[in-house]
């Protein structure tokens, strides 16, 4: 054997053993190679949805592959996730998160088949947004020292409504209730539109509602906003004050929607799902689109939104023990 022969030889020894020690080089697989499924555990039309589909379509064009919002509503959001949870863990699933509503799931309904902390792999946040404290005319009141002026005065005579027990409206307002030490009465109802429907009408005079869902009726004169509930002001509102500014500065509620993937995903697909759907929310007509429904574009690392998702289990959970919230 001459020396080239040789040499050639080490070479080739030398990369066989590298490789035998990294096989993580050899075991990533191209992604993706097929259609990607977004489980949106909510009805179609919420801002969940409104999210989804902006980032489905973006992300279509990234990839170069079908991706699909696969809407499953039921039990509060619950039905969704657990699908999610037991989905195969290829990157080829993935999950809209909002933590508020996933709190009260794991608090409100016994047995669940998933756990949030243990069974989903975190991607991204996508965005941030607020609720806006609004009330019907007929009360007259116009700051939230006003409101809770009156609702002291009137224990449990005021009424306000929410899109569901649970719901992360019903927990905005439950927190406000705890921090201001009033008495209001709740009236749930199935959803955002029918919780919008019944305070146009009269039915209940206060409610949380997201600023896309109110907005139309404040312009019109149907609605007052009062407060927004995010520790900033929105950029869709910025003339309505925050809780914390009409003079309750402990108080934050800035709902969050990110992106999860079940527990075991690999760690290069979480990557590559992190870094594309980022690059997707710093396009400017993406931020333009998210801020019509209220939202702001919000990227993070995936131990980033961990963290976050823990520390909203923590508080929430705190919020519906502390109001004697039940699934009834």
């Amino acid at each position: 054997m001459n020396l080239v022969s040789v040499r050639l030889a080490l070479v080739c020894i030398a990369l066989a053993a590298y490789a035998m020690l990294s096989p993580s080089v050899g075991a990533q697989t191209p992604y993706p190679t097929k259609s990607i499924r977004i489980i949106d555990p909510f009805p179609p039309g919420g801002a969940t949805d409104f999210l989804d589909r902006i980032v489905a379509q973006k992300l279509s064009e990234r990839f170069q592959q079908a991706v699909i919002v696969d809407n499953r509503p039921g039990a509060g959001g619950n039905l969704g996730a657990e699908i999610a949870a037991r989905a195969t863990p290829d990157g080829y699933t993935l999950h809209m998160n909002v933590p508020g509503g996933m709190a009260s799931g794991r608090v409100l309904t016994p047995g669940l088949a998933y756990d949030v902390s243990k069974d989903f792999a975190y991607i991204t946040l996508v965005a941030a947004g607020t609720f806006v404290l609004v009330s019907h005319p007929a009360l007259p009141v116009k700051s939230v020292s006003e409101l809770v002026a009156m609702a002291k005065a009137k224990p449990d005579q005021l009424r306000y409504g929410s899109s569901g027990i649970g719901s992360p409206p019903h927990l905005a307002f439950e927190l406000l209730k705890l921090r201001t030490g009033t008495k209001i009465l709740h009236v749930p109802y199935k959803g955002a539109g029918p919780l919008i429907t019944g305070l146009a009408g009269g039915e209940v005079l206060l409610g949380f509602s997201s600023p896309a869902g109110a907005s139309a009726l404040v312009k019109s004169g149907r609605l007052n906003a009062i407060a927004v509930s995010s520790a900033k002001r929105a950029k869709s509102l910025p003339n309505v004050p925050t809780v914390a500014e009409s003079g309750f500065p402990d108080f934050d509620v800035t709902p969050w929607y990110g992106y999860m993937a079940p527990a075991g995903t690999p760690k290069h697909i979480v990557q590559v799902l992190n870094t594309d759907i980022g690059r997707i929310l710093e396009m400017p007509d993406v931020q333009a689109a998210f801020l019509t429904q209220g939202l702001e574009a919000t990227r993070s690392t995936p131990e980033r939104m961990r963290q976050i998702m823990l520390e909203e289990l923590v508080r929430w959970t705190k919020v519906i023990k502390d109001a004697n919230i039940t699934a009834e």
